[in-house]
């Protein structure tokens, strides 16, 4: 998978190669999709969320520039892959999920993981990021906005990065936002596809029911 798939499409972090290369992400996955956990695919989880591909994890994980002590704000915990990766690589994330049956057994996992200590997941509204435990250093969010959720930029601390899929349906654009003072740096980073954020600053819930979310593509 690292050899492969990272390495071979571009992912140069030496500290995210070695982490992917040692957390086992058939951890994460349901057991009917053990065969693919290595895959270079996302794959479908409960409450019909998924796991990034392991090039997409890797790719957000580069762009945040990841180091001892960092603390990162995680939007959409799902499986907990991303967190665990964050948190190998010695960052401190608070992990908000809307789901409270994800959020459950993610905990369970990580705590069996050891890493309980360094990942605080909770249940909430990840889309209006998390006020009370800002700033951040970093924050990563899993799912697709339909902009920029407004209140996110702000919880950076000056020099932080926000990663976020960013665009309509069918497709988003990977996103990454630097906070220099009161001046956000926007770089677009390439097309994606994920599931839809939910929330005050995300998609209304009633919207995804309505419309045929392509989800992510396998």
């Amino acid at each position: 998978m690292v050899e492969r798939q990272l390495r071979g499409r571009g992912i140069h972090d030496e500290a995210v190669l070695a982490v992917m290369a040692t957390l086992p992400r058939d951890l994460f996955v349901p057991p009917d999709m053990l065969p693919y956990a290595y895959a270079d695919d996302a794959l479908p989880i409960a409450a019909g969320q998924s796991i990034s591909q392991p090039w997409m994890v890797a790719r957000m994980t580069e762009l945040l520039e990841p180091r001892p002590n960092m603390r990162v704000l995680e939007v959409g915990t799902g499986s907990g892959y991303q967190a665990a990766v964050l948190a190998q690589l010695g960052c401190t994330v608070v992990s908000v999920e809307r789901h409270a049956e994800l959020a459950d057994a993610a905990r369970t996992r990580l705590d069996e993981l050891g890493l309980d200590d360094r990942i605080r997941v909770v249940v909430g509204d990840g889309s209006v990021g998390r006020p009370e435990d800002a700033p951040f250093d970093a924050i990563v969010v899993t799912a697709a906005a339909p902009v920029i959720p407004p209140a996110l930029p702000g919880q950076l601390v000056d020099g932080g990065r926000l990663v976020v899929p960013v665009g309509k349906w069918q497709r988003q654009e990977l996103v990454l936002i630097v906070r220099h003072g009161e001046a956000f740096e926007r770089r677009d980073c390439g097309a994606c596809v994920f599931v839809p954020l939910i929330g005050e600053s995300g998609f209304a819930e009633e919207a995804t029911r309505r419309h045929r979310w392509p989800g992510p593509l396998l």
